[in-house]
């Protein structure tokens, strides 16, 4: 990835005419051939940060800046930029061929290159031979391959996606998360990606952005999202998270469950009341007599690669993750290392 930044959001704001603000202040910088997802709950503001960077929609306070430019009110096909949408607009009157080419006809470019660049695209997307079939004869997973050839035929610097995978069975999204991650850095240009699935945004991204009401909780690798949620709803939103209500007595010691445990956070008051993040993978298993917490098995659930352990202990119910499967009802213990505890910040609301 290269480190010169192509796009800049600058206190963008949005607010509607009944005085909702769907954008609170949004500031991100994005580098050229970067593979970026926006990652939030419906309403986020998501969809809403894309389209002002498409040129679809303006931000009532701040400004977008292309390669140093200011883009404010340039209008989408002024822009460098193309965009595959959740529905794909595909024209179903046209071809393969005819649907990917539109974009280059409409700008009277000669005849052959245009077959040139066709052909070029539907080998990238995996849909040589398909130049003369009908839109309707294509499954959805080739449908959406025909939308994303349409939108980089015609070289832009970067192209927005925006939930181009939610009509699509399980398989044929994971199939096609492969496919956009080996097509992006084939062309080596920047991919903006819009979803609220957080596997898809941590399989998929060199860094995700996580968003809630109008505002970006955390910008990060998948990696540091994951294992360093700056708070509760990132913890909770990626992935699967117990939170527990603690005290953090000083820095390094935190009580939780009836117990004090070591942990790596520092910088809290002394007696803060604090979140306790554990991962369900973090938790070991182990014997209820001389574990630090211990609980009864309420329900076993097998999930393939591991078990989905219910357990009832000190008025929470806590989610382990194990290769090992428990008897339902049984009395287990649990523990946890001082680095898989996370300690966070009390939030307003979760």
């Amino acid at each position: 990835m290269k480190e010169n930044i192509l796009i800049s959001l600058k206190d963008i704001a949005v607010e509607f005419e009944d005085g909702h603000r769907v954008l609170k202040g949004i500031n991100l910088d994005i580098h050229d051939e970067e593979f970026v997802t926006f990652l939030g709950p419906s309403g986020c503001g998501k969809t809403t940060t894309l389209r002002i960077i498409g040129g679809f929609a303006e931000p009532t306070e701040g400004d977008i800046f292309f390669d140093g430019k200011k883009i404010n009110g340039v209008p989408p096909h002024k822009r460098n930029i193309n965009t595959v949408f959740q529905r794909y607009a595909l024209f179903p009157h046209l071809n393969v061929f005819d649907n990917v080419a539109f974009g280059l006809s409409v700008k009277k470019m000669d005849k052959k290159l245009i077959a040139r660049k066709v052909k070029e695209m539907l080998e990238l997307v995996n849909l040589s031979g398909f130049e003369n079939r009908n839109i309707n004869q294509l499954s959805g997973g080739q449908q959406q391959r025909v939308a994303i050839a349409r939108a980089l035929v015609n070289e832009p610097k970067v192209l927005l996606l925006d939930e181009p995978l939610g009509a699509l069975d399980l398989k044929l999204r994971k199939d096609m998360q492969t496919e956009l991650m080996r097509i992006q850095k084939s062309l080596k240009i920047t991919f903006i990606y819009v979803t609220h699935d957080q596997e898809e945004a941590l399989t998929m991204s060199d860094r995700v952005v996580v968003m809630k009401d109008g505002q970006i909780l955390q910008i990060g690798t998948p990696q540091d999202i994951y294992n360093e949620p700056v708070n509760a709803f990132v913890a909770d939103f990626i992935g699967e998270s117990n939170i527990i209500d603690g005290v953090m007595y000083e820095d390094y010691e935190v009580e939780f469950a009836g117990q004090a445990f070591k942990c790596v956070d520092k910088g809290f008051a002394p007696n803060e009341r604090v979140d306790v993040v554990i991962r369900p993978e973090d938790i070991i298993v182990g014997d209820y007599e001389t574990s630090p917490i211990s609980g009864v098995v309420e329900s076993v659930v097998f999930k393939g690669v591991h078990y989905e352990i219910t357990v009832d202990a000190h008025g929470y119910k806590w989610l382990i993750h194990s290769t090992l499967s428990q008897e339902v009802g049984a009395l287990i213990g649990m523990n946890v290392k001082p680095f898989d505890i996370h300690i966070m910040k009390k939030m307003e609301v979760r």
